[in-house]
């Protein structure tokens, strides 16, 4: 296991073109052992293109990818024979159970015959699968099968596990128990790879983000640090047309941030635009959201919706 500190992933200036497209450019990565590190960017931003470079399926066209020390690019399998990976799509036998899936990946994954059953039922615990483990994969709802499928990818107790939006389309009690298991394995020491659309997830699991646009890194850091670096603190959130956006931020230098007919504005302290729009409204407040600036805000400012204004 690499110690803690050093890099487990340490990517080079890599592209990834597919024909004229260029999936991925100019990419560096350094992931730290022990951490959950974010890989964060909006559809077709070269995030899964990223991961199937790092775990040996797609071959970069230019730069280098070492993982544990080792050139994905020379050899792959000693690579996969220590990582464990979580694709967006499940991959599991359908007619058989949770466990004699967990049992044919523990074969194909050469374990021990002792160690193999041991290993399965520490899995079935670990990811709250006990109560489905004989019922066949296609009777289970889409939360066990997720489970599953992170079980499946630990079952040779990976030192690097690679998760490819791991929670999308799961009701926030199943989310909740996977952030659950992605802590307690950052806890043991594993480290942890992983793309989510969830801002919320990405700042409540991972140590450090890296979002990327069309892509190019945009920026890096831990997600509490790189909001405080790139926004004020405070966010009042109200539904303004343009025009009413102008009256009330006329001649004052907040940032803010506009989708459609919602405006977000940002501040140190709101208390000030909140009095200022009570005013404008005659008593008569609109609803509004004033809350601290979050990872979700960073993101879409980043990503594509520009921010105006200075703080």
């Amino acid at each position: 296991m690499q110690p803690p500190g050093e890099s487990v992933i340490r990517a080079r200036g890599v592209t990834k073109r597919f024909g004229a497209r260029v999936a991925v450019r100019d990419l560096d990565l350094d992931v730290p052992a022990g951490v959950c590190f974010g890989l964060l960017g909006p559809n077709g931003a070269g995030k899964t293109t990223a991961l199937r470079m790092i775990y040996g399926v797609t071959r970069p066209t230019a730069g280098s990818i070492e993982v544990f020390g080792i050139d994905v690019a020379r050899d792959p399998r000693a690579v996969r024979a220590r990582l464990g990976v979580t694709l967006q799509e499940n991959v599991q036998i359908e007619a058989l159970s949770p466990r004699d899936n967990l049992r044919i990946f523990a074969r194909h994954h050469l374990l021990p015959r002792s160690r193999r059953e041991a290993r399965v039922e520490e899995l079935l615990d670990f990811l709250e699968l006990r109560s489905h483990a004989d019922v066949p994969v296609v009777a289970l709802s889409g939360g066990y099968r997720r489970r599953l499928a992170i079980a499946m990818s630990l079952i040779h107790d990976p030192e690097l596990l690679v998760l490819d939006e791991p929670t999308t389309g799961l009701d926030p009690a199943v989310r909740l128990a996977l952030w659950a298991r992605v802590r307690e394995l950052r806890g043991r020491g594993r480290s942890v790879l992983l793309t989510t659309h969830y801002m919320d997830e990405a700042e409540r699991l991972c140590d450090r983000v890296l979002i990327l646009c069309e892509g190019r890194a945009i920026c890096e850091g831990a997600p509490r640090a790189l909001i405080a670096e790139r926004l004020a603190r405070e966010a009042l959130e109200i539904d303004a047309t343009p025009e009413e956006e102008a009256r009330l931020l006329a001649g004052e230098p907040w940032q803010r941030l506009r989708s459609g007919g919602r405006l977000v504005v940002y501040a140190d302290s709101v208390g000030p635009l909140v009095a200022r729009l009570r005013a404008q409204d005659g008593g008569d407040g609109r609803p509004v959201i004033v809350r601290p600036a979050n990872l979700e805000d960073l993101f879409l400012a980043a990503t594509g919706t520009s921010l105006e204004g200075g703080a």
